[in-house]
């Protein structure tokens, strides 16, 4: 008789009557599965947040790689970009005006008004004011004139060669005694702003100054 004849002929409800081959068969099939669900429990259960912790930093991983990887495949595009934004950037400095050119960027634009057949009430630089690696120096300025004359002199700050913006804008009737009001005579107050690129003298000369004066 095979093994699935004695199979069939068992009797469940009998099983201390089964081949000793049968019993042994089911007691190691009975083991297997008890030390399946102890490892189960026990090891795979405690293991288990550590495992899905390695998954994540893999994930993490491969996500960094990637990017990584892209950079550097651009990496030509993004050298050729730096170089352009440090060309762009040069360009933009060199429209600041050195120390020793202030005066004469304050001359041209007192000229400038004066060019467009303004009245020059008012030319009032106020104190440099340090903004990281340049200087701000606001000018108050009061011109009279007609709109006309106005717009000549905003044209005439744009096509100077250095920067300059203009700030606080305000136009109003030279004379209200009359009851009919000239725009041939208006007054305009502005704040005209120039900057000044910071060189590295000036820097190492106020970092010195500082020294002497904390050590007196």
């Amino acid at each position: 008789m095979n093994l699935l004849d004695q199979l069939k002929t068992l009797d469940p409800r009998d099983p201390g009557r089964w081949p000793w081959a049968i019993r042994g068969f089911f007691v190691l099939l009975t083991f297997v599965v008890c030390a399946g669900l102890s490892w189960y429990m026990f090891v795979w259960s405690d293991d288990r947040p550590q495992l899905e912790k390695a998954e994540a930093d893999e994930q993490d991983l491969r996500a960094q790689f990637t990017t990584k990887q892209q950079r550097a495949a651009n990496l030509d595009a993004y050298k050729a970009q730096l170089a352009e934004m440090e060309r762009s950037f040069g360009a933009m400095l060199r429209q600041l005006p050195g120390k020793t050119e202030v005066p004469n960027l304050l001359v041209d634009i007192s000229q400038t008004g004066l060019s467009a057949g303004l009245q020059e009430k008012l030319f009032q630089p106020a104190k440099e004011e340090t903004k990281g690696f340049y200087a701000e120096l606001p000018i108050k300025i009061r011109l009279v004139g007609s709109y006309h004359q106005f717009g000549s002199f905003v044209s005439g700050i744009a096509a100077l060669p250095r920067i300059v913006t203009l700030h606080d804008i305000e136009i109003k009737p030279t004379s209200t005694t009359g009851k009919d009001i000239s725009y041939d005579n208006l007054t305009m107050d502005i704040t005209a702003k120039t900057y000044r690129y910071i060189e590295d003298g000036d820097a190492a000369s106020k970092t010195a100054k500082k020294k002497v004066g904390g050590a007196t």
